[in-house]
């Protein structure tokens, strides 16, 4: 099953000129979202339920050994019926591109509940180590091992966690995708072995569920974040950093996040170690007060806008795809966000509101501002020579440490020759070389030697791998109740964009596998400055106090296909916030 984020009501997007209208005789009426290894769509089953269908992207399509794999690992994913997991309703091939069906559950992502709400109670996490660990057991039961288990992957409904994606990860790695360069598996929830290129168990789904718990406890990961290479050097050399989390699980996370995968516990072992916990008892159940009221007041809230017929408790509904908003594109019975309801009202009577007055809605500004002029970027300099040792070493440059709840770790989509034997290499290439630009062992393409990091100032590289997108524009946010569309230049609703930033208290906050980058100090960038300096040293934080003077900062699409080069003009007490954006588009 494909990553997908919380269900329909989060956001919508109508359907595009480029995308089809119809898939596997499934009618599509909006783009949930899109990934690295294709686009969702919201379709309906002839009965009227809802669906999130992906097609998976052409380059993966193209390839023949992929194709084989996936169907058969589709025919293993619906094998698994576990009451924790989501269900894959539909799979086939239209054109020679595959897709895959599931239902959805309109919960939000334990990443998008700790960015939100910050870490939970121990209650709350033993009982999603319980729900996870059965749901891993249903996962286990058919052969399958999840290997990109992360709080992105797992969904929280009133009735417990639902933990979606697993299945195609091992298509996309048994299968020689040597034009795209994926990564299997996210740095800050990798077991050491995934990450020294060694075979999976189901005790790298265990490793993963105890980085995955240890950042829903205390907010980060405990392997942190930053660079890709620092944290899969923690993972393969360090121990946890366990500082933020509750003493009450310190002794289960150091058992599931052990080494070596014979000294973890079984899903079982999980299970009945939460059993025994006096906060939670013989017989767990996630019954009224397992989450926190404002987690469950989002939830509910979900739920209660649930598809028509539906029951109103979300099981067994696997989420859509990564969002971005439009009201107006659904079918009838589809829920909307409660944010859109008012907005779609006035659409539908537009003569008056109640009383005969329209409803006021404050009216965001965009004013196009001149284009500014590219500055010099870095000239490319030598990248540095691969270590020879087979024993992972540190790198080079301090490791960051982890700050605040961060979203999931990027993943790297630049072309590389060669993937053999994809994570065997990311040992020697990633952490022996210290990080530089070598993700996974994927070498820089010729033209493309790494850099210790951009600066503004020196001379641009003759051809840019971007062009620009809408001119530069001023945006206003009146409140917290809206956010900053990137991909369109505009001001939306919260929770309508795909690509956004967002106001938090004294921070942005960006879209779940965006990546970011500041620059240091307030002089000019251009969009190659963005890209080095993201794949050399991203930023997880965009505070505004680091940002004053209108230091610029970019931020990358999460199909890395645009950038935004953002400048913070103004944030008030009030609640406004105004940004300047240029776009720009990869070639």
């Amino acid at each position: 099953m494909f990553a997908q984020l919380p269900g329909v009501q989060s956001a919508l997007t109508a359907l595009s000129a480029d995308d089809p209208h119809e898939i596997g005789g499934y009618r599509l009426h909006a783009r949930l979202g899109s990934g690295g290894m294709g686009v969702v769509y919201l379709a309906y089953t002839p009965g009227g339920r809802p669906i999130a269908l992906k097609a998976v992207r052409r380059e993966f399509a193209a390839d023949p050994e992929f194709r084989e794999r996936f169907a058969q690992e589709v025919a293993s994913a619906r094998r698994i019926h576990g009451l924790f997991t989501a269900q894959v309703v539909d799979s086939g091939e239209d054109d020679h591109t595959p897709w895959l069906a599931t239902a959805y559950v309109p919960g939000p992502s334990l990443h998008q509940v700790v960015q939100r709400h910050g870490p939970l109670p121990v209650r709350t996490v033993l009982l999603l180590v319980a729900g996870v660990a059965e749901a891993l057991q249903e996962i286990h039961r058919v052969g399958v091992v999840h290997r990109d288990l992360k709080p992105a992957n797992v969904l929280i409904a009133g009735d417990g966690p639902r933990v979606i994606d697993f299945g195609i990860a091992r298509a996309a790695d048994a299968a020689a995708l040597t034009g795209v360069g994926l990564r299997i598996g996210t740095a800050a929830f990798m077991a050491p072995e995934q990450a020294l290129g060694h075979p999976v168990t189901s005790a790298t789904d265990v490793f993963a569920l105890g980085a995955l718990t240890g950042f829903v406890a205390g907010g980060v990961p405990p392997f942190g974040n930053g660079p890709e290479s620092g944290a899969l050097y923690r993972v393969v050399h360090e121990q946890p950093d366990l500082g933020r989390i509750p003493h009450e699980l310190h002794e289960l996370l150091a058992w599931c996040l052990a080494k070596h995968p014979q000294d973890r516990p079984t899903t079982a072992d999980l299970i009945a170690a939460v059993h025994a916990h006096p906060l939670v008892g013989p017989r767990p159940e996630f019954t009224e007060g397992w989450l926190p009221r404002p987690v469950l007041e989002e939830v509910g809230g979900r739920v209660d806008a649930g598809p028509a017929g539906g029951s109103g408790s979300g099981a067994g509904h696997a989420a859509a795809g990564s969002a971005a908003g439009a009201a107006g594109v659904a079918r009838p019975g589809t829920p909307v966000p409660e944010h859109l309801q008012a907005t779609r009202a006035a659409a539908a009577y537009p003569a008056s509101g109640p009383g005969g007055t329209m409803p006021y809605a404050p009216s965001p500004r965009a004013t196009p501002l001149p284009s500014p002029t590219p500055s010099p970027g870095p000239g490319p300099q030598q990248a540095p020579a691969p270590g020879s040792a087979s024993t992972p070493t540190p790198p080079t440059g301090p490791v960051p440490n982890p700050a605040a709840p961060v979203p999931p770790a990027r993943r790297d989509r630049r072309r590389g020759r060669s993937r053999l034997p994809v994570v065997a290499l990311a040992a020697a290439a990633l952490l022996a070389c210290g990080g530089g630009a070598y993700w996974f062992g994927l070498p820089a393409e010729e033209g493309d030697a790494p850099t210790a990091g951009p600066a503004t100032g020196a001379s641009r590289p003759a051809v840019s791998a971007y062009v620009p997108g809408y001119p530069r524009t001023e945006l206003t946010t009146p409140d917290s109740g809206y956010e900053f569309d990137l991909r369109a230049g505009k001001v939306v609703p919260v929770e309508s964009a795909a690509w956004y930033l967002a106001r938090g208290s004294d921070a942005f906050l960006l879209s779940e596998e965006s990546d970011a980058y500041v620059a240091d100090g307030s002089g000019k960038l251009t969009p190659d400055d963005c890209a080095r300096g993201i794949e050399t040293r991203p930023v997880t934080t965009l505070p505004f106090t680091s940002l004053a003077k209108e230091r610029p900062f970019c931020v990358r699409s999460p199909d890395q296909r645009e950038l935004a080069i953002v400048r913070l003009v103004e944030a008030t007490s009030a609640g406004s916030v105004t940004i300047a954006v240029d776009h720009f588009r990869a070639k």
